[in-house]
């Protein structure tokens, strides 16, 4: 089985902006990511969990999506100007894949 080189981008970002965060996704070209919800964490701010929560502006998700390494920076630069005003983490790691015309 042959495998392909990818890169996988996770961020997690505000609730109240994931629709932001995924139609910039979706302009810059990325064909398809998964949403995940965030239960808790803890981070500069301290400890914090989604628990009691009744807003939607509260809490964090988590977007994962998988490009082809020469994707990762143009994904990254057209996302940045959201990620850059709101609270948020973005870690990119290598991985494999093996359809990469998915991606």
């Amino acid at each position: 089985m042959k495998m392909h080189e990818a890169k996988r981008i996770e961020i997690i970002i505000e609730k109240i902006m994931e629709k932001r965060l995924t139609d910039l996704l979706t302009e810059a070209g990325v064909k398809g990511y998964s949403v995940l919800p965030v239960s808790g964490g803890s981070g500069s701010s301290g400890r914090w969990s989604r628990q009691g929560q009744v807003s939607r502006a509260q809490g964090m998700s988590s977007v994962v999506c998988l490009v082809k390494p020469e994707r990762l920076e143009p994904t990254i630069d057209a996302v940045f100007p959201l990620l850059d005003r709101h609270i948020g983490v973005v870690s990119v790691t290598d991985t494999m894949v093996i359809r990469d015309e998915l991606f």
